[in-house]
């Protein structure tokens, strides 16, 4: 791997008194940003650290101890090997609570630093002023919850689970309290008992209009709950299965590690200041998953599609990541559009919705070799089972190019892939890959549902 400094990158042959300097200009910069230590800043060379978990340690410690407001949920330090070499890796999300500063020097032009290209430079007064007025208001942590009497047994035992065990201070180090000693708003989310409830509804059909299922998810642990919530969407994501007298083969219409992340997404980022939780719905055609809260303050679409971090719920983030349900700040949305394209993404003022469209279920069935009769379907899909049949008929005799096989493909993973998207994956130019879409209308195998900006492919034989 080549190691090149630029505006996101900073690299470091060995752990200096400049850290919290890079620390805290990442946590300054609109997009966070990596710090590799063990890496020679000239040239990019492997160097490599003695006594790494020593090190690890050290640099946690600094980070959470020597600068404010507080940093938990924010950084990631992970040990990293390079050619058999030992590095720190250290992960830093963009902060809310802007302007971060080295705690000895406070709020000033000595301890406000931001990124600057590939260096780190200092702030001026009028940048942190600046800075300082557009932070944060609203914050779960500064919020007193409404019940005080909170027991946190769940959470405890989760904890211990990982090896981890949470001590008499687990209040205050997790930021469980308000600034005058409270019980806030987190601790309430993450309580035994509380008010909170997701829901996850399941449609017989394309629209709201039959409801066949409704499941609450709450009042208890919001790690409990995302938890069964995960559950409930891996069994409803089992799908067609197909059963010989040898084997059952079963095909996912989902792709788990992007359902996966889109639930703890929207889960860990939703702003429960107004007391409204994510909410989970399955469609005979898809799966939509709604956060409240939009986009974080300062976070564009361009930003947030790009895969750049920025953490509306901090708290939250840190006790996932500690529960092993977070692997990586950032990773997730990568996850998610490596499998799809960033059009399954519907953005409002105030929600954000992820829609994860079923491939057709004909198509489906024939691209993958089954015979509709072993087939099983989910239940809220057998409107479509009929179809199937005719389907199956009229594709038996029909001939596909190379290129028009991939195009299907590239259909059936996302539904909502632009031609322009798909002229960039699969190397072509744009005039050629409308051309075989052209075809593929003609041969009644496809056609386009809604809007050429909004809407979807529909692989209909």
């Amino acid at each position: 791997m080549k190691f090149i400094e630029s505006e996101k990158i900073e690299l470091k042959s060995k752990v200096n008194d400049s850290l919290e300097k890079e620390i805290v200009a990442f946590l300054n910069y609109k997009e966070g940003g990596d710090i590799y230590i063990g890496v020679s800043d000239i040239g990019g060379e492997i160097l490599g650290l003695d006594n790494i978990d020593k090190e690890q340690q050290n640099v946690i410690n600094r980070i959470r101890d020597k600068i404010l407001p507080t940093t938990l949920g924010l950084f990631d330090v992970k040990i990293e090997k390079y050619d058999d070499k030992n590095i720190i890796h250290i992960i830093i999300s963009s902060g809310a609570e802007k302007p971060y500063y080295i705690k000895q020097y406070g709020m000033s032009t000595k301890g406000c630093y931001i990124r600057v290209g590939a260096t780190t430079q200092p702030m001026t007064q009028n940048m942190i002023d600046e800075m300082y007025a557009r932070r944060t208001k609203v914050s779960l942590r500064k919020i007193e919850s409404n019940r005080q009497q909170l027991t946190f047994e769940q959470l405890k035992i989760y904890y211990e689970a990982k090896g981890k065990l949470l001590n008499d201070k687990f209040l205050e180090n997790l930021d469980l309290l308000t600034p005058d000693g409270k019980l806030n708003y987190v601790a309430y989310l993450l309580a035994d008992e509380n008010g909170a409830s997701i829901k996850v509804a399941k449609y017989n059909g394309i629209d709201k209009y039959d409801l066949i299922e409704r499941n609450e998810y709450g009042y208890c642990s919001l790690v409990k709950a995302t938890k069964s919530v995960l559950d409930k969407l891996e069994v409803e994501n089992s799908t067609f299965t197909k059963i010989t007298s040898k084997e059952r083969i079963e095909q996912r219409l989902v792709d788990p590690t992007a359902l996966r992340e889109a639930v703890i997404n929207a889960i860990v980022h939703n702003d429960y200041s107004k007391e409204v939780t994510p909410v989970f719905e399955i469609f005979s055609d898809r799966i939509e998953i709604t956060s409240y809260g939009g986009l974080v303050e300062g976070l564009s679409r361009e930003d947030f599609l790009s895969c750049r971090s920025m953490c509306r719920n901090r708290e939250l983030m840190r006790v996932f990541q500690d529960l092993e349900l977070v692997e990586q700040l950032g990773s997730g949305m990568t996850r998610i559009l490596k499998k799809y394209d960033e059009s399954i993404f519907k953005f409002t003022n105030n929600f954000l919705t992820v829609v994860f469209k079923f491939p057709n279920v004909s198509d489906f069935i024939i691209r993958n070799g089954f015979e509709k009769d072993s087939v099983k379907l989910p239940e809220n899909m057998k409107n479509d089972y009929n179809n199937v049949g005719i389907n199956v008929g009229i594709n038996v005799g029909i001939n596909y190019t190379g290129l028009e096989k991939k195009i299907l493909n590239e259909m059936k993973n996302n539904p909502f892939i632009s031609a322009e998207s798909m002229a960039e994956k699969l190397g072509k130019s744009s005039r050629t890959i409308e051309r075989a879409i052209g075809e593929l209308k003609n041969k009644n195998i496809i056609r386009r549902k809604g809007a050429n900006k909004n809407g979807y492919w529909e692989i209909i034989g």
